[in-house]
């Protein structure tokens, strides 16, 4: 194993951490308007990779924003749309993740984010975390303009670190990604974050599973 790609929202940054603000803006729907929010993100990203009709992660993001306030009856004024999406620039990291990248590059692996995030979103949040500083490279799909889980996004892996596909390892902790990477001929780690979660039944599984990124260490 010469190096790791890791998924960012969700696995190293906690799209959660905006419902305290959908609760300041929204006083008791803070929590359903965020999982709503990420529910209808992810999808909108699968639907449009479907449709073949790209748009930025921050364009989706906001469309999913706007559906998910419209769903629940909420009025988004443009001032509170401003506020929340600009949340996803400084979403929070989950307390494992640096210490776990500190880790992983103190024993000489190349890490990297391999993300549908838009290269801006994901630069505002690595720097806010402090993270960009063990990051060889912050991979995005806007190059490709198609989403997760299509074989061709874990491929830029192996293409931007210039390490061979069979010697890297991909880290998420949604199981619908790890049976991408995993399809797609990549090593794949789970971070189980809930421990009563299962994995998704699409054929595909981890090689390990783990709660932590600070785990990571011991199993590469």
């Amino acid at each position: 194993m010469q190096a790791l790609a890791f998924d960012a929202y969700g696995t190293l940054f906690d799209v959660l951490s905006v419902t305290s603000l959908c609760e300041l803006l929204f006083p008791g729907h803070g929590t359903v308007l965020a999982v709503t929010w990420r529910s209808k993100q992810l999808q909108y990203s699968l639907l449009r990779s479907m449709m073949q009709r790209y748009a930025d992660f921050w364009q989706v993001t906001q469309d999913a924003l706007v559906y998910a306030t419209k769903a629940l009856g909420l009025e988004l004024t443009p001032e509170n749309r401003h506020r929340l999406m600009d949340a996803y620039r400084t979403l929070q990291a989950f307390p494992d993740v640096k210490p776990g990248l500190q880790a992983l590059k103190a024993r000489g692996l190349r890490l990297a984010i391999l993300s549908n995030g838009a290269p801006e979103m994901l630069a505002s949040a690595t720097t806010s975390a402090g993270i960009d500083g063990l990051l060889d490279e912050i991979i995005s799909v806007d190059g490709i303009k198609v989403y997760k889980p299509n074989p061709r996004v874990y491929q830029l892996a192996s293409k931007r670190l210039g390490v061979p596909t069979a010697d890297i390892g991909f880290v998420s902790s949604n199981s619908w990604d790890v049976a991408g990477a995993t399809s797609a001929g990549l090593t794949a780690f789970w971070i189980q974050r809930l421990a009563a979660e299962p994995a998704e039944e699409l054929g595909y599984y981890a090689a390990r599973v783990v709660h932590t990124i600070t785990d990571l260490a011991g199993h590469i």
